[in-house]
C-alpha cells in the first residue's frame, strides 16, 4: 500500500484538529490507528478485522498500514489520529524509544491477532462518554403550598418514601411528567429547620425561583453521580503485548 502523505503543519496541532473532528462525528468517537505489519496479508486480514469489529461506544479506522517496522513517518501519523500506533508481527526502528515519550504516542507490538482485536476493542469502548446517573433517595407528596418571605415557594409535603435532604437535587413530577428540577433550599419540620425528612414526616420544602409545585404533584430527590471509569490515553510507551 502506498505511503499515505500528510501536511507540513506541526503535528501536535494536527492531532488536536482530528480529535476535534472525531468529537464532532455522529454521536460516537473515532479510535484512528496506524497498523504495520510483516506482510501486506496481515495488513488486510487485521484491517478486515478491525472494520467488522462490533463496537457501539466508538468507531475505529485504520488511518494508514503498511508493511515493515513502525517508523518516524507511521508515529507522525499516529499524531493525526488518536496517537496509537500497532505493529503485527514487527519492530520500531530504532532511537525513536524518547520520541514516543517525548510526543505521547503509544505503539503496541503483537504477535496474535485476536488479542489485538480484544484490545482495541477494549479501547474503543474506553472511549465512549461518561454519562451521570441518578438516584432516587426520597420522594414526598405536595399537600399544600406557600409563598416564602424570601422569595420563591414552600412547599407542604408528606414524605412517602426514602429521606428528603436540604441541598439535594429534587424535581416535581405532576400526571404530565417533571416539570421543574433544581436544588432544596432549606428543609422545615414543625417550623424548625432540619437538614433532612424521613419517610412519614410532613415537612416544608423550600425551592426557589419556582411556582411549579400544586397539591397532588410529587417531589423526587435525587443523587447525581458519575460512574467511575478510566478512558485510554496513549502513554508515550512502546508496549510489547506477548503472547500471554
Amino acid at each position: 500500500m502506498p505511503e499515505r502523505k500528510h501536511s507540513h503543519k506541526d503535528p501536535e496541532e494536527m492531532r488536536h484538529v482530528a480529535l476535534g473532528f472525531a468529537a464532532r462525528g455522529e454521536g460516537r468517537p473515532t479510535l484512528e490507528i496506524v497498523l504495520k505489519c510483516d506482510t501486506m496479508g496481515s495488513v488486510e486480514a487485521i484491517s478486515a478485522l478491525l472494520a467488522n469489529l462490533k463496537v457501539s461506544e466508538a468507531q475505529i479506522k485504520v488511518i494508514h498500514s503498511g508493511v515493515g517496522s513502525i517508523s518516524k513517518q507511521d508515529l507522525l501519523m499516529a499524531l493525526t489520529g488518536s496517537g496509537l500506533a500497532i505493529g503485527f508481527n514487527v519492530g520500531v526502528a530504532p532511537k525513536l524509544e524518547q520520541w514516543v515519550k517525548d510526543h505521547s504516542v503509544e505503539v503496541r507490538i503483537y504477535d496474535i491477532i485476536y488479542k489485538l482485536a480484544d484490545d482495541i476493542k477494549a479501547i474503543a469502548k474506553s472511549m465512549a462518554p461518561v454519562e451521570a446517573e441518578e438516584k432516587v433517595t426520597g420522594k414526598c407528596e405536595v399537600i399544600a403550598t406557600f409563598k416564602s418571605k424570601k422569595g420563591g415557594v414552600i412547599l407542604g409535603c408528606e414524605v412517602v418514601e426514602g429521606t428528603v435532604q436540604a441541598g439535594k437535587h429534587f424535581r416535581v413530577v405532576t400526571a404530565m411528567g417533571p416539570v421543574h428540577s433544581g436544588r432544596i433550599e432549606s428543609l422545615q419540620v414543625d417550623k424548625q429547620p432540619v437538614k433532612e425528612a424521613r419517610t412519614g414526616q410532613q415537612v416544608g420544602v423550600q425551592v426557589s425561583g419556582s411556582t411549579q409545585g400544586n397539591v397532588g404533584d410529587f417531589i423526587e430527590c435525587f443523587d447525581v453521580t458519575t460512574p467511575k471509569r478510566t478512558a485510554w490515553t496513549a502513554r508515550g510507551k512502546i508496549i510489547h503485548m506477548g503472547s500471554s
